[in-house]
């Protein structure tokens, strides 16, 4: 084998109250990696298109790349050459998980063109190292859902323990990304470091409802478990017009609003493509207003995660 074609999935991390432990993959848009293989040792980026520049052509320095060298050296492969070209279908710095989605990509290609030596949740840590390279921390709520497909939770980092929970089949998810850029070192900066014991136990008491809510298909519950207190309040302040969209939202349908992963973007989840589709017009059309053009998706939960592409 000496061509592999490979898509990872963009992604909404945190989902409201569940900060870097909640996270799912919609089924587009997604980044596409291709990887040929060499006689030179070595891996090579020859083209990255869509990103306008801005991503590291070093192999060393870019997320899709550092996973598949994280990789080989687990492997012990010492003498492999292979071409890169990386596909940018997302925003940078857009809180849809464009840098997880290059990760999970890069690794999925490269294990597929190795004849698969490790599962997909062995695959784990190896994506996360394309997180850190990107943003200075290894966090698997990006990572998590593009890889493996549908709703995941992060128990714990160390060790790392993670597993996915069922969905109801009619939700959707609205995914609205306004035209402008967070860093998202910048958006983790800003957070406080200690947090009340009123807020922790509002929070936790929210976490368990979601789960909950996912797991017994109830709707309400899940909208009345879709409530930040930590992290929201300090974070929307980077968005122009937050509460407003998230209000526009609400009354149109969704059963809850908040941002993806680290913003701009927001994200909305309500029972039915309808209702999505409504809220996700509502949501546009508020950004509109300020004069901030937004581009909308609207999605099932994938459940599927990356897959590898035949031509």
């Amino acid at each position: 084998m000496n061509y592999i074609k490979a898509f990872a999935p963009a992604s909404v991390a945190n989902v409201a109250c569940g900060f870097d432990i909640f996270g799912f993959a919609i089924q587009e848009p997604g980044d596409i990696v291709e990887i040929r293989r060499r006689d030179e040792p070595g891996i090579v980026i020859t083209d990255i298109t869509g990103d306008d520049g801005r991503l590291p052509r070093s192999a060393e320095k870019n997320a899709v790349t550092v996973v598949m060298l994280h990789l080989l050296k687990h492997l012990g492969i010492n003498d492999f050459g292979c071409e890169v070209v990386l596909h940018k279908n997302m925003p940078l710095g857009s809180g849809m998980g464009s840098s997880a989605a290059s990760a999970v990509a890069g690794v999925i290609a490269m294990n597929e063109l190795l004849g698969n030596p490790l599962s997909r949740k062995e695959l784990l840590p190896f994506a996360m190292e394309g997180e850190r390279i990107a943003s200075g921390s290894a966090h698997a709520d990006n990572v998590g859902p593009s890889l493996l497909g549908g709703f995941v939770v992060i128990r714990s980092y160390n060790p790392l323990d993670i597993f996915t929970i069922p969905v109801p089949d009619d939700l959707y998810c609205t995914l609205v990304h306004p035209d402008i850029e967070i860093n998202t070192k910048d958006a983790r900066y800003i957070l406080r470091n200690e947090v009340s014991l009123k807020n922790t136990i509002a929070q936790m008491g929210n976490v368990a409802g979601l789960v909950a809510g996912l797991m017994k298909s109830d709707y309400d519950l899940i909208s009345r478990s879709m409530v930040d207190v930590i992290i929201e309040p300090v974070r929307s302040i980077l968005i122009p017009e937050f509460k407003e969209v998230k209000e526009a939202a609400l009354k149109n349908g969704a059963l809850g609003c908040s941002i993806s992963g680290a913003g701009p973007s927001m994200f909305a989840l309500s029972k039915g493509q309808e209702n999505a589709k409504q809220a996700g017009d509502a949501m546009q059309k508020r950004f509109a207003e300020a004069g901030i053009e937004a581009s909308t998706h609207v999605s099932a939960i994938n459940m599927q995660g990356a897959a590898v592409l035949n031509d």
